[in-house]
């Protein structure tokens, strides 16, 4: 559990308004999210973001829901708004305790009163559930509640208008209202509570997040008024916010069941740290179409990516014996490929895939090679993947989109002028960031190891002929590798042979793959060496280093607009799912004893993150110098997979327990 306690007296000053977010999601791409201290800071935050076909057309809805505790006639405002110069109300003040376990809970205190919320978002359905206690009440008081409505694109920002439906209808406890046409009815049932209609527009919100990364941060948002509910010491109700037509039900047994299933996720972990992983893990796990799944790439603006979702699926569902969502997510990228490609991400409203990657499909054979080890379903793979996996190795050889192609080395040249292809695939308008064109080394690690699986698989089906000659092409692909990639100088691996056939001596984490995959290209002296100068030049307590500081393009920094940020994205920033691959390299240039005593410090030294920025999760990227802030998205779906991976396989679960928490204030810690 983590737990944070709060000083009565907590600021809230300029420097303090990017700090800890919660999160919840539903399996379909929707979420609830928003600081802890009840302010949104991000075009993104909502109390109900909904995915309107899952997993697309994300949709924030109910922005907020403000409450107010009326006692003896004096107001006590719980929420908390960013209006860019002041701040109200400031409902921070009243907040006593956050506590992140099964579900994020808060605990506010006003004059002896106490009241703890709970919010959780139900399974496969796009609805919210808050659960008020009231844990100490003097004497009979009431509550006010102030929902505020966004309903547009998740990318969007709501202004004004007088296209808005300002109609409500309520009945029985129930808040029905349809601001738009096009868009769906939101109902917010509260039982026992009375409606005032009052619809207006609230104006200005300030999104301080989205300031800083230098986009547009203001929005206006409606109400159509404000429910109210009278209480006494000992009530516990429920609100629920929800676009299902599903009728009514007992929100108390949703809450219950959802509260079950989620038990049952972490019912054999051994610590806080690791349950929270496993919960984490869950989130990143959606449904695609009626049948299949998929893997969204990160919180709160990525949609599902085939390169993210390959490196992701074994920490996210093999680690957590998830088999069958893995053979969904697995059978739904084979449905996607094309000309021997796995698409790089599925996009919004049903637009085309996009197929600009080399590595997503390279992946993949990673990934049923995992899958093949753990669950040993040989009979899924060999029915339904090996042709597919045949396909695509026909056209790698053969050649197709964007140049990518085995060269007469026996290597795989990638790229053209204009495109990003690797997970180093910072653009900017025309300007690719890091192209990498050529011979990338990860790729070359990627392209041997599919060789090598692709071998395996034919001998498990009885093809020997066939899988003698791609052991032989692997072969090749290894001479080649080490003949042309080794930096004596540097005594590291080159990142990239270019287009030109020079070597590229720029010192990158992505040589790490060469050591850490199933089937390594470089072992012994060699690899020790790289990891020594990987270690003295890129590992940091949060993850690795994109590229060396002693390097003239290192930015220690991410942040600005995004010119800034892109520029910064491969050029020094640290990446949280590197920990992965540097893990497995430890174990693989290091004794049993002392490979664990090294794993154990890598993993206790990142432990404290979990409890910053998305609180239980793990952020996408972090500053490449001390203190290594956290950036990007607050919840990376391979950086929980590959800390929970290297966590499960090595058994490092012996780590210590989250610790309870006081905080002076809502500041970053």
């Amino acid at each position: 559990m983590i737990n944070f306690e709060f000083d009565r007296k907590i600021s809230f000053s300029e420097e303090q308004r990017l700090h800890a977010e919660w999160l919840e999601t539903n399996g379909l791409d929707g979420w609830s999210n928003s600081t802890v201290a009840g302010y949104n800071a991000r075009r993104y935050h909502g109390l109900l973001v909904a995915a309107i076909k899952p997993p697309t057309e994300r949709s924030v809805l109910v922005s907020k829901l403000d409450e107010t505790l009326i006692i003896q006639n004096v107001r006590h405002e719980l929420g908390v708004n960013d209006y860019g110069n002041t701040i109200h109300p400031k409902g921070f003040q009243y907040l006593t305790s956050f506590t992140k376990d099964l579900y994020p809970q808060f605990v506010y205190e006003a004059d002896g009163f106490r009241i703890r919320k709970s919010i959780l978002m139900l399974h496969q359905e796009n609805t919210t559930i808050i659960r008020y206690e009231v844990l100490q009440a003097p004497a009979p008081f009431q509550m006010e509640f102030l929902p505020l409505l966004a309903v547009r694109g998740y990318h969007q920002l709501m202004r004004a208008n007088d296209q808005v439906n300002r109609s409500a209808n309520f009945m029985s406890g129930e808040l029905k209202m349809h601001l738009y046409r096009e868009t769906p009815e939101i109902a917010i049932q509260l039982a026992g509570s009375s409606f005032t209609e009052r619809p207006d527009w609230f104006f200005n919100f300030n999104y301080s997040i989205e300031a800083y990364r230098g986009l547009d941060h203001t929005e206006d948002l409606f109400t159509p008024g404000y429910l109210s509910k009278d209480l006494q010491d000992g009530d516990c109700f429920y609100a629920v916010l929800s676009i299902e037509e599903k009728g009514e039900r007992d929100p108390a047994v949703l809450f219950e069941r959802e509260l079950s299933r989620r038990k049952k996720l972490v019912a054999k972990e051994k610590t806080d740290a690791v349950r929270q992983l496993v919960l984490a893990a869950d989130q990143f796990i959606v449904k695609r179409n009626e049948d299949l799944k998929t893997v969204i790439a990160g919180y709160p603006w990525f949609t599902d990516w085939g390169r993210d979702t390959m490196i992701s699926l074994t920490g996210l569902t093999l680690c957590t014996k998830r088999f069958d969502d893995a053979r969904k997510i697995l059978a739904a990228f084979a449905q996607s490929v094309d000309k021997g490609m796995l698409p790089n991400r599925f996009q919004d409203n049903g637009e085309a895939p996009e197929y600009n990657n080399v590595d997503g499909t390279l992946y993949y054979f990673i990934a049923i090679y995992e899958f093949l080890k753990t669950s040993k379903d040989k009979k899924f793979v060999l029915e339904n993947l090996l042709s597919v996996l045949k396909e695509i190795i026909e056209w790698h050889f053969k050649g197709t989109r964007y140049n990518i192609h085995a060269d007469q080395d026996g290597l795989l040249y990638a790229g053209e002028h204009g495109y990003q292809l690797t997970w180093m695939d910072a653009r900017v308008g025309d300007w690719v960031v890091t192209p990498r064109m050529g011979k990338p080394v990860e790729i070359q690690a990627l392209w041997y190891n599919a060789l090598c699986i692709f071998s395996e698989l034919l001998t498990l089906n009885k093809e020997k002929e066939a899988a003698a000659l791609y052991s032989e092409k692997a072969a090749i692909v290894k001479d080649a590798f080490l003949s042309r990639f080794w930096n004596h100088e540097g005594q590291y691996l080159y990142d990239n042979i270019e287009p030109d056939n020079q070597p590229d001596a720029t010192l990158r984490p992505n040589q790490l793959l060469a050591i850490s995959l199933p089937f390594p290209l470089v072992e012994g002296k060699m690899a020790k060496s790289m990891m020594k100068v990987i270690e003295a030049k890129l590992y940091t307590p949060k993850g690795l280093r994109s590229l060396s500081p002693d390097d003239a393009h290192y930015v220690p920094h991410y942040g600005g607009d995004q010119l800034s940020r892109d520029s910064a994205y491969h050029q020094g920033t640290v990446w949280s799912w590197l920990l992965g691959p540097y893990v497995d390299a430890i174990f693989r240039t290091n004794g049993s004893s002392s490979a664990l005593t090294k794993a154990k410090k890598v993993i206790r030294n990142f432990l404290p993150h979990l409890e910053e920025a998305g609180i239980g999760t793990i952020s996408e990227i972090f500053d490449a110098e001390h203190p290594f802030a956290p950036r990007g998205c607050i919840a990376q779906a391979w950086g929980v997979a590959e800390l929970l991976r290297v966590i499960k396989t090595y058994e490092l679960e012996e780590l210590p327990v989250l610790k309870t928490r006081k905080r002076q204030d809502l500041k970053e810690a």
